[in-house]
């Protein structure tokens, strides 16, 4: 029979072996103590007699594959920098820098935010198998992109994750964004209200299509200016969740973010280009999993953003 063995990474320290061998086996928790009990599972060349044994870092960890499909763990990397804001033993809420990546996913396979999160919070890596979410995502129930900055929370318990996954989805969580978009927002408040799917010309974008999923956006205007170039400051409201959702709303509406070169013009010469989306992720509140009790938290713009802004008049 075939077998699999692994080093046991840091992220796995004093983790149970019979959850690290789910994790990294891909398997269920019967199936793990099926193997347990025959004798199957080795650490560093001795048999597993207990499945509540605790994993070392470094240990030499050994399972028959079987049907196993082998789960990639996120190495952890204590280098990778963030800000914390909020922690307890349920939720972790952080203020993002704009430039990391979240997950790993194509073409990013370290230096993200979770590969940060794993060195400091290592219990992360039993979310993966016991919520049945991406192994690479563990914890993560929602998502900014990679030039966007600002809050986001990841759930360190089961409980707390299926709880703010269901608030994201009955929208009762609040993510509030502050936008600088190109040209002069007629009105001063206004809904975007269209479906968002993957664009078939261009598979790395997202596109307004009948096709998409429901799609909304609330915005009201903050500011408005003339110089160098006409430009609006937008507070928006997320009612829905998308990839990309603030960013193609407003580029559907005439009015993309400064800086997107992805969905807006293609010119980092432009007066005011921030050499990313001018988009930050101001508010964001949650009622806690286990308490109930509603939470907020605010982060002004970055340094980068109020150097742009400053520009404008």
């Amino acid at each position: 029979m075939n077998r699999l063995s692994v080093v046991v990474p840091g992220a796995l320290e004093g983790v149970r072996v019979d959850k690290a061998v789910a994790l990294i086996g891909g398997l269920s928790r019967s199936s793990v103590d099926r193997l347990v009990a025959a004798g199957a599972v080795r650490v560093d060349g001795g048999v597993v007699r207990s499945r509540s044994t605790a994993l070392r870092a470094g240990q030499l960890l050994d399972l028959p594959l079987e049907d196993a499909t082998p789960l990639r763990l996120v190495e952890p990397e204590p280098g990778v920098e963030f800000d914390v804001v909020h922690e307890d033993d349920d939720v972790v809420v952080v203020d993002k820098p704009a430039g990391l990546v979240v997950h790993p996913g194509a073409g990013h396979h370290t230096g993200t935010l979770v590969n940060g999160l794993v060195a400091r919070y290592p219990e992360l890596m039993s979310l993966a198998e016991a919520t049945g979410a991406d192994s690479e995502r563990p914890g993560i129930v929602h998502r900014l992109d990679r030039g966007t900055s600002g809050l986001l929370v990841v759930a360190r318990t089961v409980e707390a994750y299926r709880s703010l996954v269901e608030q994201m989805g009955a929208r009762r969580a609040d993510r509030h964004y502050r936008a600088l978009v190109t040209g002069s927002v007629a009105g001063e408040s206004g809904l975007v209200d269209a479906p968002i799917g993957r664009s078939s010309s261009a598979p790395t974008r997202m596109t307004v299509t009948r096709r998409g999923k429901d799609g909304r956006t609330r915005y009201e205007v903050e500011q408005r200016y003339t110089r160098p170039v006409p430009a609006t400051l937008i507070a928006c409201t997320l009612e829905t969740g998308r990839t990309h959702q603030i960013r193609v709303h407003l580029s559907a509406i005439g009015h993309p973010v400064v800086g997107d070169d992805t969905y807006g013009r293609r010119s980092r010469t432009d007066p005011g280009h921030p050499g990313r989306p001018f988009l930050h992720a101001t508010r964001l509140g949650f009622d806690h999993p286990r308490t109930g009790e509603h939470m907020s938290w605010s982060s002004p713009l970055p340094d980068d953003l109020g150097e742009v802004l400053g520009r404008f008049g």
